[in-house]
């Protein structure tokens, strides 16, 4: 039987897909403010840290439902480099939370096509004197327990990362959270939708709701958003050379008209 069960977990085992391996901080671990040092290795599985290319590391804070969580401080660097970083923060960007803190890297491929999301496990921060900048982010909080953070997310063909021909969407993960719910330095926006060939549609109401405003009376702060990543399209379009014959020049008086001018 005990042979049987270690069959099956190493059958089972290659086919996740995590490229990156949090070595520090440790689960469950109880940290102070300031400055955070964190270690990483390669897990063995593809997509290798080798084929990547830059990367960005965030400390986060809030459940598993990674959409709504807070970013309260983010580092960037290059996957052919040291695989460590330092995270620096003061005590009052984020709320005294146990275990509520993990890391998420957002590794670009080295192609250009995809991405790659890995998270550590939950860690506590002590010292902590900031509160929740989002009730969505709190609310999720309360809803985890153990240390596990969120699941890798892979959108680099070739990974096993989703079935052919399954939007990641379909899997959860940051894009399937409104755009207007999502906090942090990246935000995430869904599958751009295929242009049919025929105008059908009868309701032009918006696909999503609008974003919340207020009118500003003075200057705004300087955005905390560094980018924003498109859910990649899992359809392909074709088109063709257009053969028709150009239509001929006029012979009428605007022809005439018209010849005036050349010389």
């Amino acid at each position: 039987m005990l042979i049987r069960l270690l069959a099956l977990l190493t059958t089972v085992i290659p086919l996740v897909s995590a490229d990156v391996k949090f070595l520090t901080p440790a689960a469950g671990a109880s940290l102070p403010s300031g400055s955070l040092a964190v270690a990483w290795q390669e897990s063995g599985t593809p997509p290798l840290i080798t084929s990547l290319g830059g990367w960005t590391l965030s400390l986060m804070v809030g459940g598993n439902n990674d959409g709504v969580s807070e970013s309260i401080a983010s580092v960037a660097g290059s996957s052919t480099g040291a695989k460590s970083a330092t995270l620096t923060f003061g005590p009052a960007v984020g709320p005294l939370a146990a275990n509520g803190y993990y890391l998420k890297m957002i590794s670009t491929s080295g192609t250009g096509t995809g991405t790659v999301i890995n998270y550590s496990n939950r860690f506590s921060v002590t010292g902590m004197t900031g509160s929740w900048s989002s009730t969505a982010a709190q609310a999720d909080f309360k809803t985890i327990s153990g240390t596990a953070g969120p699941a890798t997310q892979n959108t680099i063909s070739g990974n096993g990362a989703a079935a052919p021909g399954v939007p990641p969407a379909a899997q959860g993960g940051s894009y399937t959270v409104s755009y207007q719910f999502q906090t942090g330095l990246t935000k995430y926006a869904p599958m751009q939708p295929k242009p049919g060939s025929t105008i059908t549609a009868k309701n032009t109401a918006p696909l999503y709701p609008a974003s919340p405003y207020t009118v500003a009376t003075t200057f705004l702060p300087v955005p905390v958003q560094v980018t924003t990543f498109t859910q990649s399209a899992t359809y392909s379009a074709s088109s063709m050379e257009n053969t028709a014959a150009p239509a001929p020049q006029p012979s009428n008086d605007m022809q005439k008209f018209l010849a005036r001018w050349i010389d």
